[in-house]
């Protein structure tokens, strides 16, 4: 299947009230790096395969998705829009469809209340995509998946929710597993370990859970060189998601995508 190239908006409110795209190491720190219409613009003109707008603060806040935002980036691009955070119910989702989006993740109300994919996938679809952010851990391994790791040790993969906040206990395998069973179209996996390190994405559990599944993997957190997609892509990811390389100008989209080209890799 044809590889896809996804920048992503990381979005929260400054402190006047307005939405800004941000980027932190590891889900913290997080700093401006610009204008969510505008990058969204740039992004579609230099040909990204779809875009990924993730109101970051939403669910920890208590709040809604920036509608007003969604509405405002569905009307400037051409490309699929997929819109995650603060989604709690089908009625959440319905007004983010409404508003422009294609597709609409859920991270935290997914761990939270499961039948929540499974309901949302029977009524609108097959445009649910599941996030799901892990986060190495080494201890209360018993009943986990164990995971090789580049070094030859074992860790297994905790789900986070809560925009890193808060540690589940939950296996991240185990998960991936239950939210195609629910109906899940896709998996957006981001490693909370490799977030904005810009060091690669996080090999060892994109293919654990490529293999794991049918349904699409997206990998997510830790892209700083051509070569850390291609690893991405020959490692079982159908996407790859990259923040970035892209808000900073290291890459363009059309440079990322010769590149893959280059070495095989059909986009």
């Amino acid at each position: 299947m044809t590889k896809r190239i996804i920048p992503c908006l990381d979005t929260t409110l400054d402190e006047q009230g307005n939405a800004v795209v941000v980027k932190g190491i590891e889900f913290e720190n997080l700093t401006y790096a610009g204008d969510p219409v505008t990058l969204a613009q740039r992004y579609d003109t230099q040909g990204a395969d779809e875009l990924v707008f993730l109101d970051i603060s939403a669910s920890y806040e208590g709040r809604k998705t920036m509608i007003v935002m969604v509405e405002q980036i569905a009307q400037h691009i051409t490309i699929p829009l997929t819109v995650g955070g603060g989604i709690k119910s089908l009625e959440d989702v319905e007004l983010v469809l409404h508003a422009g989006a294609d597709k609409v993740g859920m991270n935290t109300a997914a761990v939270k209340n499961p039948d929540l994919v499974k309901h949302a996938t029977e009524q609108f679809g097959t445009c649910v995509v599941v996030a799901i952010d892990v986060k190495r851990r080494f201890e209360d391994s018993a009943g986990k998946t164990s995971v090789e790791l580049e070094d030859g040790t074992d860790a297994w993969y905790d789900v986070v929710i809560y925009g890193g906040r808060e540690y589940v206990g939950l296996d991240a395998i185990a998960w991936a597993k239950q939210v195609e069973a629910l109906g899940a179209a896709e998996i957006l996996l981001t490693s909370k370990d490799r977030d904005g390190t810009t060091g690669g994405y996080d090999i060892p559990i994109t293919r654990a859970i490529a293999e794991a599944v049918n349904i699409p993997v997206i990998a997510s957190g830790g892209a700083g060189t051509l070569e850390h997609l291609y690893e991405a892509f020959t490692n079982g990811a159908d996407a790859c998601l990259a923040a970035s390389i892209f808000h900073y100008e290291r890459y363009t989209i059309g440079a990322v995508k010769a590149y893959l080209r280059g070495t095989g890799i059909d986009v």
